[in-house]
């Protein structure tokens, strides 16, 4: 048998469900890139730095790199400030339930 109630908040609580998985994806592949740029890292502290046309790749992939980094902040920040959101918003629901139950 199912109840014909339906949750006030699990409109927030979905929304909350998709930022959330969003960004353990995004962090997912933060972790990957760093852990490869550590291998790199690695190789050219032990003298295995790249020479010539590899050095010119090498630098734009920096370059490429440190945007795409910045882009990642830019994102994150966005979806703390979305988590925030819907924080309040659940909080909202919440208390106004409870107002209600009372």
């Amino acid at each position: 048998m199912t109840s014909p109630y339906e949750r006030p908040d699990r409109a927030a609580l979905d929304a909350l469900v998709r930022t959330v998985g969003a960004l353990e994806e995004e962090l997912a592949a933060w972790r990957k890139r760093s852990q490869k740029a550590d291998l790199e890292l690695g190789d050219l502290r032990k003298g295995v730095a790249p020479a010539g046309p590899e050095l010119a790749a090498a630098k734009q992939k920096i370059t490429a790199l440190e945007g795409e980094n910045q882009g990642m902040r830019r994102r994150i920040a966005a979806a703390r400030e979305e988590l925030e959101a819907l924080r309040v918003q659940l909080r909202f629901v919440e208390q106004r339930g409870a107002g209600d139950a009372a």
